[in-house]
This record gives structure tokens, C-alpha cells and sequence, in this order.
């Protein structure tokens, strides 16, 4: 007796090689592949859920075996799962980090010193005053020491760093001092500087927003000369002049505000020798004077229309 051979059945043959589909081309870069074949394993793990559920995957449970399949089942699941958590991880270590940028830093303001300004000063001063009777004996000296108030008013311009200028300054002072006489005892001379002025030209270098600077040009002082008796206090002769020098100085100036500014300044004045005629009983004296000043100082620069 001949035995027939059985056709094998057509589901002998393998699930996953019906389902097997052509490869893709392999990336050169790893974060393709690490994402492509979790996927993959993930797609067939799926399809062969559903088999397990409609018994068509050989060796699956017929009938009312539910709780095989539903082992079966999870444990697909669970194979799912491990498959897609590494294309998870790699999704997200793929997405950029977004940092918030750090504030620029804000830069200082530059500081333009040029254009029209005029301010107030005010400080201390003392005016050194020499007297020779008729230009020959010497009858000494005394320091005319007080206070002052004034104004200035001027014009800068900026060259880079380079800081140029002109000023005029006015001031009232009350300036007084006096000694006895060493030709004539019996009489004391004084001099009192009652007012000055100034006429400068500046240079100076900027530090942003502090400038130091040089000063010179001419200067005036108005001027009272007396001779008074010691004994008495009795005024015996007066005359006044207005005395024209020279100055030097030198100043340092903070930007407060685009427009206010303070600083100190200090000048010297050495003043021409000048002739002071008394009445003839007191005869003539030719004096010789110079001046020094401290003063504080606060400036309003001008803007648009009066700036460059």
C-alpha cells in the first residue's frame, strides 16, 4: 500500500517571510539605522498580535483558549515596547536645546563735550601785593585774602579725545590785606582787589566723561590802594587802577548729565607792575601784585540749536 504524501500546508511557511519586505538602503549615519530598526521590529511585532488573535500563526491556541492568547498577546506587547523605547530615546535626543541667550551688556554712553555752555563759580583767593616807595624803598608786603562769586561762559569742540576752548570769566572778590609801612612806620598801606576777569583759550584730553585740561591767556584785577595812619586809623590817602597780566591754570571737569557738568580749577595771576599816586605829601609807590584762586565750578552746556 502506496501512502500519499501530504501536501504541506500553506500556512507552514513562515509568517515573517510573507511579511518580509525588501531592505531599505542602509544610512551611513547611525542615528538612521537606531531609528529605523526599532520601528521595524515594533510593525512586525504588531502584525503578528493580530494573527495571534484571529489563529492564524501555526501552533496558536484554537478554539476558547483565551487565556493563552491573551498571554501570547502580552507578551507581544510588552516586545513592542522594549523595541520602540531605544527610537523614543533617539527621537528625543535629536530635538535642539533651546537656551536663552545672555543679555548684551549695555555699553556706556560716550560723552561729546563740545558746544556752547555757560555756568557760576565761586571759592577762595588771595592777591600777594609788594609796595616801593617811589620805586626804590621797599615798604614791604601783605596777602589780600577772601572770597569771590562769578560766571563763565565759553565754547569747546572735540577732536577725538582732544578737548579745545574758549572761555571768559568774571568775578567780584573782596580781596583785603595791608601791613605796616617798613619805610614809614607810622603808616599802614593796604590794597583791596575788588574784581577780576579772565580771557582763555583751553586744552584738554577726555576721559569720557571726565576732562582734565590747561588754560592761559590774559587777565585784569580792579584794585584799591590806601595809606592809613597807625595811631589814628585815619584814612591819609586812596587811589585805584585796573591792572592788566597774565594767567596760567589748570582744571578738572565730570560729565553729571549730557548737559550739567562740575568741576575745580585752580589759575595764577602775575600782573604788570603799576604806579599809584598819592597826594604829594604821601608822594607815589610802584606796586607789584599776584593773584592765586581755587574756585568750584558748575556748567550748563547748551543744546540743539546752540550746539555744533
Amino acid at each position: 500500500m502506496i501512502r500519499a504524501r501530504r501536501p504541506l500546508p500553506s500556512h507552514s511557511v513562515s509568517v515573517e517571510a510573507k511579511q518580509r519586505k525588501p531592505r531599505a538602503p542602509q544610512s551611513d549615519a547611525a542615528g538612521d539605522w537606531a531609528r529605523f530598526f526599532p520601528r521595524h521590529v515594533v510593525r512586525q511585532l504588531q502584525q503578528f498580535a493580530f494573527m495571534l488573535l484571529n489563529g492564524t500563526v501555526p501552533g496558536a491556541p484554537k478554539g476558547n483558549n483565551t487565556r493563552m492568547k491573551k498571554i501570547l498577546i502580552l507578551t507581544a506587547c510588552i516586545g513592542a515596547l522594549c523595541a520602540a523605547a531605544p527610537s523614543f530615546g533617539t527621537d528625543l535626543a535629536g530635538q535642539p536645546v533651546k537656551v536663552k541667550a545672555a543679555p548684551l551688556p549695555v555699553a556706556a554712553p560716550i560723552i561729546d563735550w563740545s558746544g556752547y555752555y555757560m555756568g557760576a563759580n565761586g571759592g577762595w583767593g588771595t592777591s600777594h601785593n609788594c609796595w616801593d616807595f617811589n620805586g626804590i624803598t621797599s615798604e614791604g608786603c601783605h596777602n589780600s585774602t577772601g572770597g569771590t562769586v562769578g560766571g563763565q561762559i565759553g565754547y569747546r569742540w572735540q577732536i577725538f579725545n582732544m578737548v579745545y576752548g574758549l572761555e571768559g570769566q568774571g568775578n567780584w572778590a573782596d580781596f583785603r590785606g595791608s601791613n605796616v609801612s617798613t619805610a614809614f612806620p607810622t603808616d599802614t598801606v593796604g590794597t583791596t582787589t575788588d574784581a577780576f576777569g579772565l580771557l582763555t583759550g583751553h586744552i584738554g584730553y577726555a576721559f569720557n566723561a571726565v576732562l582734565l585740561y590747561g588754560k592761559g591767556g590774559a587777565a585784569v584785577t580792579s584794585n584799591t590802594y590806601y595809606v592809613n595812619s597807625v595811631a589814628t586809623g585815619t584814612e591819609l590817602g586812596k587811589n585805584n587802577d585796573v591792572r592788566w597780566g597774565g594767567v596760567l591754570g589748570a582744571g578738572a571737569e565730570v560729565s553729571l548729565t549730557p548737559n550739567w557738568s562740575a568741576g575745580v580749577e585752580y589759575n595764577h595771576l602775575f600782573m604788570q607792575r603799576s604806579n599809584i599816586s598819592f597826594p604829594a605829601a604821601l608822594g607815589a609807590d610802584r606796586a607789584h601784585q599776584d593773584v592765586d584762586l581755587i574756585t568750584a565750578r558748575l556748567n550748563y552746556k547748551f543744546g540743539w540749536p546752540f550746539a555744533r
